[in-house]
């Protein structure tokens, strides 16, 4: 990787470079990584800790980072993370937990929020879906139960599903089916699923095969626990581990309002209220949304939350919506974040090294915070890493080519935090690069 200067900083700190020039970090003393800088006033990313947590929360970010390091390629930040002597790690904003740590835990479950606090994440999400008695959950979607949750093993409550679980027909070759929704069950049967590896065997004749078919990459190791929480009791977990939070508003599948008079406003009005009957403040949430007219509902209804409303985009990119006159139209809505995919973030240049693409740098010329999702979901990143990587494909043939992403997402694009399924990645480096100096 061509040498860069190592002294980004979050985007609110910078001025401006020119819309398509490289960013000059000449005059930054060294990159900080949010939640571990000393920084003032609210609102801002990092700063002081959400909450004191109960008991001493000690963050271990275990063997994986290393064997990352080890894993890359000859060069100046291998050689720099090789030498960190970091020995007591802190927990840092720049290192969200997605999910909480799916790589190797049931998603949206306690035992994934606290595994994931453990290696440091300062921000942890709940996705927020609503059950039939309209009652906020964490689920990634509202219709994955059945490949997250045991709930197609449990007669009485399978039947309740959209679909209930059809067994696979390996003779005709037709394939099982199974949807379960969070909005056919109320919170009482939501709590009495246990979640599971996200995954489900389409040739399944039972639903005990049904539930299996984790990919190989990650394990059911840390499955045999996977306690289920509303959105209100991950609050008062988070709460107590010390962290911060990000809930993201699914979008629903079934037809809204919900039953003739659940709107969507009223939704994502019931996700901010359950922050302020909680008591927590609200520069310590960024509630998220793919829905524009969501961020712009917070932004203009609950402007103190919604300031840090964050825009999840994941329109294609063309010449229009990575123009920086787009960038400037969110902005001039109230949009302050921004977050994208991380391959509409990275490009690679002539000599096939991974740089900023414009959109990134339209976006930061614009004003916009910007945060990365999500590393450490692809699997193996021999093959070039898929989907996530798929404008730098060529660039990723090793699973430590995670670090040199991360590396120009923090140094390059200026992201203030990226989303992980295995947080302790994002916190080795936040704690090795912190105050490292430019390797041009």
């Amino acid at each position: 990787m061509k040498l860069r200067v190592l002294t980004g900083l979050v985007l609110s700190t910078l001025v401006a470079g020119a819309a398509y020039g490289k960013t000059d970090r000449h005059d930054v003393p060294g990159w900080q990584p949010p939640g571990q800088e000393k920084r003032q006033g609210a609102g801002s990313w990092g700063g002081k800790p959400a909450h004191k947590a109960s008991g001493t929360q000690s963050v271990q970010v275990g063997a994986r980072p290393y064997w990352l390091v080890d894993n890359m390629d000859e060069g100046p930040l291998k050689e720099q993370l090789e030498s960190c002597k970091v020995t007591n790690f802190r927990s840092s904003d720049f290192s969200i937990g997605h999910r909480g740590a799916p790589l190797q835990f049931p998603e949206h479950t306690r035992e994934s929020y606290v595994a994931a606090a453990r290696m440091g994440a300062g921000i942890l999400e709940c996705d927020v879906a609503f059950t039939k008695d309209r009652e906020l959950v964490c689920r990634h979607a509202q219709n994955d139960l059945h490949t997250t949750t045991n709930i197609v093993t449990i007669p009485e409550l399978n039947a309740k599903c959209t679909q209930p679980f059809v067994p696979a027909d390996p003779e005709a070759g037709t394939p099982a089916k199974a949807e379960c929704r969070t909005s056919d069950i109320t919170l009482a049967e939501f709590k009495r699923l246990e979640g599971k590896m996200d995954a489900y065997d389409p040739m399944a004749t039972t639903p005990e095969e049904f539930v299996g078919g984790t990919a190989d990459w990650r394990t059911d190791l840390y499955a045999s626990r996977g306690t289920l929480l509303s959105h209100r009791e991950s609050i008062e977990l988070f709460k107590s581990l010390g962290v911060k939070f990000t809930p993201e508003l699914k979008s629903p599948v079934v037809d809204m309002p919900f039953d003739g008079d659940y709107s969507q406003q009223d939704y994502a009005r019931q996700m901010i209220q359950d922050y302020r009957d909680a008591g927590v403040r609200p520069e310590d949430v960024w509630p998220q949304s793919f829905n524009l007219d969501d961020v712009l509902f917070w932004v203009n209804e609950t402007p103190r939350f919604g300031k840090q409303a964050v825009f999840l985009d994941q329109s294609p990119i063309t010449p229009e919506t990575a123009s920086l006159a787009y960038m400037e139209s969110l902005k001039a809505r109230g949009v302050n974040v921004l977050a994208p995919a991380l391959w509409k973030m990275l490009a690679l240049d002539s000599y096939g090294e991974i740089v900023p693409s414009e959109y990134a740098r339209n976006a930061r010329v614009a004003g916009l915070d910007m945060i990365a999702w999500s590393i450490e979901r692809s699997g193996p990143l021999e093959t070039g890493g898929g989907w996530y990587y798929q404008t730098v494909n060529d660039a990723i043939n090793n699973d430590g080519d995670v670090l040199n992403v991360i590396d120009v997402l923090a140094q390059d694009v200026g992201v203030i935090g990226i989303f992980s399924d295995w947080p302790a990645t994002t916190t080795f480096y936040a704690n090795c690069m912190n105050g490292k100096q430019g390797r041009r």
